[in-house]
């Protein structure tokens, strides 16, 4: 499997950048996670931020569609936003996918190390308990 190279500033945006950037506010992600259970008009959203206007609500949600993580659908005269997980689903198989198998070899070092250790056997560096 090619491994992808690590960019530079020189080279063009990933396609993931704009993924990242919504999801690095923390506000943006409380509007993610309100989308997880069900889709919400615009105003059921600004309703669970109070203490922002309804234009910042906005302002984040149009970043969270640029993102591609909102997808928005107007009924009548209400907007309705729900949650697409596909670029998330992206952003596991390209960064936490790949280094599962490192720290599941990791977690089962320490567990075979840990049952070694307690199986009696005198480890380096260990002192005789004499039992």
């Amino acid at each position: 499997m090619k491994k992808p190279k690590a960019s530079t500033a020189k080279e063009p945006a990933d396609k993931l950048d704009p993924v990242w950037k919504a999801l690095s506010d923390p506000t943006r992600r409380a509007i993610l996670d309100g989308l997880r259970d069900r889709p919400k008009t615009t105003t059921e959203i600004v309703e669970e931020f109070p203490h922002l206007s309804r234009f910042g609500v906005m302002k984040h949600l149009e970043v969270l569609r640029e993102a591609d993580l909102v997808r928005t659908r107007e009924e009548g005269r209400q907007r309705v936003n729900s949650l697409h997980v596909i670029p998330i689903r992206q952003i596991y198989e390209r960064w936490v996918s790949p280094f599962q198998e490192v720290w599941s070899s990791f977690l089962f070092g320490i567990k075979e190390a840990a049952e070694n250790g307690s199986g009696g056997k005198k480890g380096p560096g260990k002192p005789d308990r004499g039992g």
